[in-house]
């Protein structure tokens, strides 16, 4: 994380450069969800929970993952993938978001608000090409299982790891770039809860053409592409399962494995495409902020759940790991009294 902001700010310097006396605007004011003070606390206590649960929930994995070694398999490293990712997202956006619900008052500054949008757009992106990566993953499972430790090997698994999370770095590099050239005189209130482009390109000052084009074109390419191709994947698994798979114990496993994947996936696209596939010019900060909450916050909370309860190896593992833990404490607790 400490390269990628290195990177950042050194985009964001060079680009800058000469630039220093026309932009007036240093910080920004978020708003935030709400202005009532009530509400802010009650707010306040809800998400800070949902983000605490995200986190002990995402971790469990990546550390079950880690330790369990019948899950040292594709599906189970790129479900690992798929929760630092959330851990990371939710980060990105709630802890500021809590520290406005204590404050009447919101700033961040220029290159704080610029390290968030980059951040934000870098893991979500990767997150939404990384489900794609994840249907294909299921459809070679399921449709080709004689090959399937050929194909899924372990150097393809990491260079499509790699390439999601590369990607979704350069993609948001060229918004953070695109948007630190541009030029802010006032006003500085931000009708969101975290800097988003959106919001940021209407308080701007000058034109911001290439940036909505760029904004409607590469970013609802990354959504659109992935969504296809995970659509695709499970188009062909279906159509394989009824036509060359005639047990119904057969179609129930396999249809099994793949739902808790489909979930995360409509959590995620569908309010993304809503987010950003219509043009941008048709700009709503009320919807904006639902919809950013049930990608950003909700999803990252639910994801965990769900991958949890619909995988019996993932309970498994959790469970074993819990009772080693339980047992390794009651031995620590006889030895501290016997003491």
């Amino acid at each position: 994380m400490r390269v990628c902001y290195i990177t950042l700010y050194s985009c964001i310097f060079f680009s800058n450069q000469g630039k220093e006396n026309q932009t007036q605007v240093s910080e920004f004011i978020l708003m935030g969800l709400t202005s009532l003070q009530g509400l802010q606390q009650f707010l306040f206590v809800i998400f800070l929970m949902l983000y605490l649960v995200s986190l002990l929930g995402n971790s469990a994995i990546v550390a079950v993952v880690i330790a369990e070694p019948r899950l040292h398999t594709p599906m189970y490293f790129f479900l690992g993938n798929l929760s630092c990712l959330d851990i990371f997202y939710s980060t990105v956006t709630v802890p500021k978001m809590l520290s406005g619900f204590l404050s009447q008052h919101q700033a961040i500054s220029f290159p704080g608000c610029l390290a968030q949008l980059h951040f934000f757009h870098f893991l979500g992106s990767s997150e939404a090409m990384l489900l794609a990566v994840m249907a294909y993953d299921c459809y070679v499972a399921i449709c080709n299982p004689l090959c399937y430790t050929v194909i899924m090997n372990q150097r393809a698994c990491l260079l499509l790891a790699s390439a999601t999370w590369v990607t979704g770095f350069l993609h948001a590099l060229m918004h953070s770039v695109l948007t630190s050239r541009l030029h802010f005189c006032g006003p500085n209130h931000i009708h969101h809860f975290f800097c988003d482009i959106k919001p940021l390109l209407n308080l701007a000052c000058s034109r911001t053409h290439l940036n909505l084009s760029l904004l409607n074109i590469v970013t609802g390419g990354i959504v659109i592409g992935p969504f296809i191709l995970t659509i695709l994947s499970y188009l062909y698994i279906i159509s394989f399962l009824f036509l060359k798979v005639q047990s119904w114990e057969g179609r129930r496993k396999a249809f099994s494995t793949c739902a808790s994947h489909l979930t995360v996936v409509a959590l995620l696209y569908v309010p993304v495409i809503f987010n950003y596939v219509p043009p941008s010019t048709h700009y709503s900060p009320e919807w904006d902020m639902i919809a950013t909450l049930m990608y950003s916050v909700i999803t990252s909370v639910l994801n965990p759940l769900i991958y949890t309860l619909r995988n019996e190896e993932v309970k498994c593992s959790l469970r074993k790991a819990l009772g080693t833990k339980l047992f390794l404490v009651r031995i620590v607790i006889k030895r501290v009294f016997c003491l």
